[in-house]
């Protein structure tokens, strides 16, 4: 048993309600039922009688209840002891554009449960960097994207997002339910500063599909980009299912392969506290999108169906 399941089941046991366990637990409601019926099933016993009102405990639960809050506050006062002898520790986390958006609070949230003595420090990154600093040193962990350059660097992905092109809504390409890099041959692209990551600056522009070099405007952020697209009318990549500002609509690119979001450290790292970092991570991104069905949809202006290419 782990505590981590000890914890889902004292919430059970207290609410006497999954919804309201769930809620507790700052996760969805089907990953916590499958936990405890995996704690049933390797007990070998019934734990809780389920109702559509809710549960109630069977002996066997009231038990289990009472010894796995003893485990759990001896657990605490065990990490909390380790932690005052060891001093205060800082791990620096390095975003880029929206990845800590996409499950930030349940992350901080998490990690503040597992380590409550250690002080966080975040760094945002602008779309230069893909690393978010941790090339540099700057940083400890990143939340970021693929594809850059991973020599040395170690990833786990949590979350492939497929990318289309952004276009002007007036724009007689963004009413198609898809297109391919090639219909957009002839189009200006922002790009990125000189030095850049090469693999980054190819994959964002487009360059990886033609080999093209591209001459719109050197941008630096995310809302550049957008901006850019908005005044000059010229075309960028975005993963979909984001954000978009009123006058804009992406369009699915059908042969451009998807962008993770990735959890990011250096290959020499093997301090603990990354590790929990990792595991912490994976486990919030299971609890948030179990089916790994995507973060979110757009709420302002429009996303253009994942369908064939017109072109």
């Amino acid at each position: 048993m782990e505590l981590r399941t000890l914890r889902y089941f004292v919430a059970v046991a207290e609410e006497l309600h999954f919804g309201r366990a769930a809620a507790r637990l700052r996760m969805t409601q089907p990953p916590l039922s499958r936990a405890i019926k995996q704690l049933e099933t390797e007990l070998g016993c019934v734990l809780l009688l389920r109702s559509p009102t809710g549960v109630a405990l069977t002996p066997a639960g009231v038990l289990l209840h009472e010894e796995a809050r003893a485990l759990l506050a001896q657990a605490d006062r065990m990490r909390a002891r380790v932690t005052d002898l060891a001093g205060p520790v800082t791990l620096t986390v390095g975003t880029l554009a929206d990845s800590v958006v996409q499950f930030g609070t349940r992350l901080a949230a998490a990690y503040r449960e597992h380590h409550p003595g250690a002080r966080i420090l975040i760094r945002e990154s602008d779309l230069t960097d893909p690393t978010a600093g941790l090339r540099a040193g700057l940083v400890d962990v990143a939340l970021t994207r693929t594809p850059f350059d991973d020599t040395g660097i170690a990833t786990r992905p949590l979350l492939s997002e497929r990318v289309g092109v952004v276009l002007r809504t007036d724009d007689p390409l963004a009413h198609r339910d898809g297109l391919l890099l090639a219909d957009l041959a002839e189009r200006r692209w922002f790009r990125f500063p000189d030095g850049t990551d090469p693999v980054w600056h190819a994959y964002w522009t487009g360059a990886a599909g033609d080999g093209r070099r591209r001459d719109g405007p050197v941008v630096r952020t995310a809302r550049e980009c957008l901006q850019s697209v908005l005044w000059n009318g010229t075309v960028g990549l975005m993963p979909l299912g984001h954000d978009l500002p009123d006058g804009l609509s992406v369009v699915p690119l059908t042969d451009m392969a998807p962008s993770a979001l990735v959890i990011a450290w250096r290959d020499a790292d093997t301090r603990p506290l990354i590790g929990s970092f990792v595991r912490i991570a994976e486990s919030v991104h299971r609890t948030t999108d179990p089916a790994g069905a995507g973060w979110g949809r757009a709420t302002r202006g429009s996303v253009r169906g994942a369908g064939r290419s017109s072109g």
